[in-house]
């Protein structure tokens, strides 16, 4: 029957598809029904990386700084040019697997898909290098509008932004080959661009694993991110995200918080009644590093669900400005973009439209603060120091009206003794 035939068809179709599936990119187009929130946030707005933003008009002006930059790294590295294009001509095939929707057009004419990859990798380690070696400014002029003092304060921090966007990516591989000129060992040449990377992002290279680019390298160094912590098969009777109440009421019920050192393999734990978390500076670019973080955990199978968790658990916990007051107090939280206000409309903008993953590293912390806080006593304390506000900035007419309800108290009792007393003991 012609049904059945079809049925089969698809099958093997299926199969093959699987097969292909193997190799999956690390590249992704952000779906519409991920952008609705805030579109601007996961597009480039100074310079493109890759194929997916190259050539829209607002981002032409850099193009001329690529070439300049392209320049200065083959006279500073020695490199001749064929040399850097056989190299990439060698793993080509694995770079264009890297995008998810790598259009037709770059798919057919691999010598203007290899001619980006060189353009913008070469400018793209200029970045990371100029970040690292700024006493060693590769030759570039003091006035340079890119690669100075005027540029890092005035433009850098944009590009920087625009290196974290999921559509911005280029391969970890390009960076490499490009290296391979600086390094003639591949192994060499991916320490170096590691020691880089770590200069721009402030994050350390996971010691394990692969990194796909530049936004994976940043998320796996994140003091959060820890996929090693993941639980698994883990069986709940409860919701534990019905359970999770604002920073002012887990200080209500006797928890501090500390500011995690940097030390720390693990940088947000629960240990005896402390909740140590990793320092967040809040500034312009915050929102658009957590949502494409979010949108790569989302759209990359497998990457982990770190980020996302540490998300839905800061949201929960930052409910009103006395909340991001009192993280600010305690070194938790810098906030460099303007009110309070903002920051607790801010995670509640990454916050929408994400689940609470159970079996993510973040469950283990969150169920130990709900085993706390089930305890009678605590849930006893909880409801004091609400209604007397023990957990606001000192105020010392609240603690004097409780000196005096107990002195009251106490009046009180002494009083009904010495009424009652002559019943039970007459005077012979």
């Amino acid at each position: 029957m012609a049904w059945v035939i079809e049925l089969k068809r698809l099958e093997v179709e299926t199969s093959m598809m699987e097969i292909c599936q193997r190799k999956k990119p690390s590249i992704y187009k952000v779906p519409p029904r991920m952008t609705v929130l805030n579109k601007i946030a996961y597009q480039p707005q100074l310079v493109s990386f890759g194929p997916y933003h190259h050539g829209e008009e607002h981002l032409l002006p850099m193009e001329e700084h690529k070439h300049r930059a392209l320049a200065h790294f083959l006279n500073r590295t020695k490199m001749p040019l064929q040399i850097i294009a056989d190299n990439l001509t060698n793993v080509v095939q694995d770079l264009k697997e890297s995008y998810d929707s790598l259009g037709d057009v770059w798919q057919s004419d691999t010598g203007r898909f290899l001619r980006l990859m060189v353009l913008d990798g070469c400018f793209m380690l200029e970045v990371l290098y100029y970040y690292a070696k700024m006493s060693d400014s590769g030759n570039y002029s003091p006035t340079d509008p890119i690669f100075s003092n005027h540029g890092m304060v005035h433009v850098m921090h944009h590009i920087r932004r625009d290196m974290l966007l999921l559509e911005n990516q280029l391969p970890l591989l390009v960076l490499i080959e490009l290296a391979a000129g600086i390094c003639p060992e591949k192994g060499n040449a991916q320490e170096f661009v590691k020691e880089l990377i770590f200069w721009f992002t402030k994050s350390m290279w996971p010691g394990t694993g692969e990194c796909l680019h530049l936004l994976d390298v940043y998320r796996k160094g994140m003091p959060w991110s820890d996929t090693k912590m993941e639980i698994e098969h883990t069986t709940r009777t409860y919701d534990e995200s019905q359970l999770i109440v604002s920073a002012m009421e887990l200080k209500e019920a006797g928890i501090s918080f500390k500011r995690s050192k940097i030390s720390f393999p693990n940088e947000i734990s629960f240990k005896d009644r402390v909740l140590r978390l990793p320092f967040l500076l809040v500034d312009d670019t915050t929102e658009s590093m957590f949502l494409n973080l979010i949108a790569f955990e989302r759209l990359h199978v497998g990457t982990g669900n770190e980020v996302t968790s540490y998300i839905f658990f800061m949201d929960t916990i930052i409910k009103s400005v006395r909340d991001v007051n009192l993280l600010k107090s305690k070194g938790i939280i810098q906030n460099a973009s303007g009110s309070e206000e903002a920051v607790v409309l801010l995670f509640n903008l990454l916050a929408r439209d994400i689940m609470y993953n159970p079996q993510s590293s973040m469950a283990s912390v969150l169920h130990d603060i709900n085993v706390y806080r089930r305890k009678q006593w605590v849930q006893y304390r909880e409801k004091f120091a609400h209604a007397y506000h023990l957990s606001t900035q000192w105020n010392p007419w609240a603690y004097i009206s409780i000196i005096f309800a107990i002195l009251l108290f106490t009046l009180t009792l002494v009083q009904t003794a010495y009424t009652i007393s002559p019943y039970y003991r007459p005077n012979k």
